[in-house]
């Protein structure tokens, strides 16, 4: 579809030719950007809620470029770029003229954009070394306007300290629980909040946990219900199926506003309170 395509789409909307959601189904198919070497998928917005992410791992740094820069381009706001290592994030840093780096995370937000916050991301972490991932989580979700509260070092080894926050847990309206070593973090969670829990199990631990595959299979043989897995150090993913939880329990589709339904309504965040501004 090109831009007369679109403009005579457009037109026939507003002449009443074409329906709303026919319309609608037409954009949300449009083509591709083909560079060669990669293929942009400027509409995934559309489809799903949140754009494309570049994952840079396993990518030159010139290929990572040229991707940000076509992206940017298009317009597209808060494009992570998941797996940064330094000389990427050196590259973007060089070649973009809006990016925030977080090294810790081995992630880069780029042409980033404040956005309202909505609902309540819970990101718990077992121990200190597991926070690189967590915060590929929470980054995540709040780069699609979820409102992330961040409860690091809480693991099963002192409990109490996980404890002394169960009025944030059953606040939120979805948990990320982050944890290596034995992964036993997601199940403790899942048995104290009544929301879904999301487990992350990270490659973090000594030789048997097996670069996070101890973790990965106690947070599979979890016996609290409710809770759902994603791979090893998959915080992104973490934080993009926790964002679409929260905007649906916020009242709205992972790609709606979440401060109005479909028909425009106003509707409140989880427990009635009105949802949050960003942090």
């Amino acid at each position: 579809m090109n831009r007369d395509d679109l403009q005579r789409l457009l037109e026939d909307v507003a002449e009443g030719r074409v329906e709303v959601n026919r319309a609608f189904g037409r954009l949300s198919q449009l083509p591709n950007e083909e560079l060669g070497y990669a293929n942009i998928d400027h509409h995934r917005a559309a489809r799903r809620g949140y754009g494309e992410a570049i994952f840079c791992a396993g990518k030159t740094a010139d290929q990572v470029v040229g991707i940000a820069k076509q992206m940017v381009a298009y317009g597209h706001t808060n494009v992570l770029a998941t797996r940064a290592g330094s000389e990427v994030l050196t590259a973007l840093e060089a070649c973009l003229p809006s990016v925030r780096l977080i090294p810790e995370a081995r992630l880069a937000v780029l042409n980033p954009v404040e956005r309202e916050m909505h609902g309540l991301v819970c990101v718990v972490t077992g121990g200190t070394s597991d926070i690189p991932v967590a915060e590929e989580a929470a980054i995540t979700a709040e780069c699609q306007g979820s409102r992330v509260e961040r409860l690091y070092d809480v693991g099963v080894a002192g409990i109490h300290r996980l404890l002394a926050k169960s009025d944030v847990l059953a606040e939120a309206n979805t948990i990320v629980a982050v944890a290596g070593m034995e992964g036993a973090l997601a199940s403790v969670v899942g048995g104290l909040a009544s929301c879904p829990v999301i487990a992350v199990p990270t490659s973090v631990g000594y030789g048997a946990s097996l670069g996070g595959i101890a973790a990965l299979l106690s947070m599979l043989n979890s016996c609290s219900p409710g809770v759902s897995v994603v791979n090893i150090d998959n915080g992104y993913g973490a934080g993009y199926q926790a964002n679409a939880i929260n905007r649906m329990a916020c009242g709205a589709a992972p790609g709606v506003s979440a401060d109005h339904t479909p028909d425009g309504t106003a509707v409140a965040g989880h427990n009635g309170h009105h949802p949050e501004g960003g942090r």
